[in-house]
């Protein structure tokens, strides 16, 4: 028998010569393209990230010892406001546009079960906010809480009422909403008052709550100035060791500079300083300069003091008289025109006026009627605003 080498295959790799020698016993092997068809693909990578942190945290445990099918579904309500924020609609919508629900077994779910998990959440809300405080707090630790509001679509929420619009929604019915966290911002409880509450009376709840549920006899309430009234210091003050950070309105600085305790010079060579007076004893009072503030203010000052020269300006070209010649009647019609344009001119003026008064005395930006700030948006359209919008719309209804 003579043999001959046709090739040398021993410089290939092993698994090449493994599919030489399968092909030489005739197996027949195709193309992976040719052999496989995609029939669906789904986003996993974002979901996974998010599940493995949670799993991480203990998230699921934190909301209920027990795996259960309601768990289940809170778990994929976080992790799909994490990864795609929406309402409970779009999220029994999104399920399908990823592998969140294969993940969690919850295939099926509709919006009207995601809102019944609610319900089973929420009877479990004191034992979570529990768990968190013991996670999170502890005594002499910073304590930070704020109030936000929203806007209601429907009829049957009691605590649905008329009352401040932070995101503009004027007329419709507000809930608002405390949120209590921990020194980095983590959250730790939340509650819900009606929309016709005011910040500050919210307070007393949260000092309550964590004094009686979370057991903290000593803790620092960071809020902000709104929340600060006589009633809410005497209620810190009745707490044991309650401490307090938080900010003085515009008039309770402008009198300490009256009064010579807060001396501006101390910013020519600092920005930051500590300040001791009468009205506030066993107080800390630091203060600081803000440049960006002042820049704001110092442009809102020009701009109102350009509306007033303009304001001026027109009043003087009605003051001239200068009107053509024509009819008796229609010389009438064009004065009295003129007159109604001068009235308004001068209440604009008087407006203004009072606007650089506020200005000056630290209280630019704050309602007139409520004592609430006025936002941002309506200043820059309106800078002589007294009112929020919606005071305003409410003003007219009663006219």
């Amino acid at each position: 028998m003579k043999k001959e080498t046709v090739a040398n295959l021993s410089h290939l790799p092993d698994e090449v010569i493994e599919l030489i020698r399968a092909a030489l016993r005739g197996q027949r092997f195709v193309a992976a393209e040719e052999a496989l068809q995609v029939e669906r693909s789904l986003p996993a990578g974002h979901v996974e990230a998010a599940l493995v942190m949670a799993r991480r945290l203990g998230l699921g445990r934190v909301l209920d010892r027990q795996p259960s099918r309601e768990r289940a579904l809170c778990l994929a309500m976080i992790v799909q406001r994490v990864v795609g924020p929406g309402s409970k609609l779009a999220m029994s919508r999104a399920f399908a546009q990823s592998t969140l629900a294969a993940e969690l077994g919850i295939e099926d779910a509709d919006e009207d079960e995601l809102y019944a998990a609610l319900d089973w959440l929420l009877a479990r809300q004191q034992r979570v906010e529990q768990t968190l405080a013991r996670r999170h707090l502890a005594e002499g630790t910073l304590v930070l809480y704020d109030v936000s509001s929203s806007y209601f679509e429907g009829l049957s929420c009691p605590l649905a009422q008329l009352g401040y619009s932070r995101d503009g929604r004027r007329g419709t019915p507000q809930i608002v909403y405390g949120l209590l966290c921990d020194r980095r911002g983590c959250p730790v409880a939340v509650e819900v008052f009606e929309g016709s509450s005011h910040d500050d009376k919210t307070l007393p709840a949260q000092l309550e709550k964590l004094r009686n549920r979370f057991g903290l006899k000593s803790v620092i309430v960071v809020s902000d100035r709104g929340m600060v009234t006589r009633a809410n210091l005497d209620l810190l003050r009745s707490s044991g060791e309650a401490a307090w950070i938080t900010a003085l309105k515009a008039p309770q600085v402008k009198k300490l500079v009256k009064e010579g305790a807060l001396q501006l010079s101390l910013f020519d060579e600092h920005n930051l300083a500590e300040i001791t007076s009468d009205d506030y004893p066993d107080e800390r009072l630091v203060v600081c300069r803000n440049p960006l503030v002042a820049h704001e203010r110092a442009r809102k000052r020009d701009d109102l003091l350009a509306a007033r020269l303009a304001t001026q300006g027109d009043q003087r070209s009605v003051g001239a008289g200068e009107i053509e010649d024509g009819d008796v009647a229609e010389r009438m019609i064009e004065q009295d025109e003129a007159l109604r344009m001068a009235r308004f001119d001068q209440a604009l003026l008087t407006d203004v006026d009072r606007a650089l008064a506020k200005m000056d005395a630290g209280t630019y930006g704050v309602s007139e009627e409520s004592g609430a700030p006025i936002p941002v948006e309506r200043l820059e359209a309106v800078p002589w605003a007294r009112r929020t919008a919606d005071e305003e719309d409410r003003g007219r209804g009663r006219a």
